[in-house]
């Protein structure tokens, strides 16, 4: 089942992702899910509705070990 949210002034798409998964790592998901999300900027105009897909497992990106 989808949510949907709907922003206020100043919100990011990566703050929604992790405010409502949990993890940034679900946003590819989550612009498949809202056609056209990402021609609105970095801020999202408030008032703009985006749809949360329900996400099987979300997983944090690989990480890279710098030290190894």
């Amino acid at each position: 089942m989808t949510t949907a949210y709907r922003c206020s002034d100043g919100d990011t798409l990566d703050w929604i992702c992790w405010k409502y998964y949990g993890t940034e790592a679900v946003l590819p998901q989550v612009l498949e899910a809202n056609p056209g999300l990402a021609d609105l900027g970095t801020h999202l105009p408030a008032g703009t509705l985006v749809a949360l897909p329900e996400v099987t497992a979300p997983t944090e990106p690989d990480q890279v070990d710098v030290w190894g």
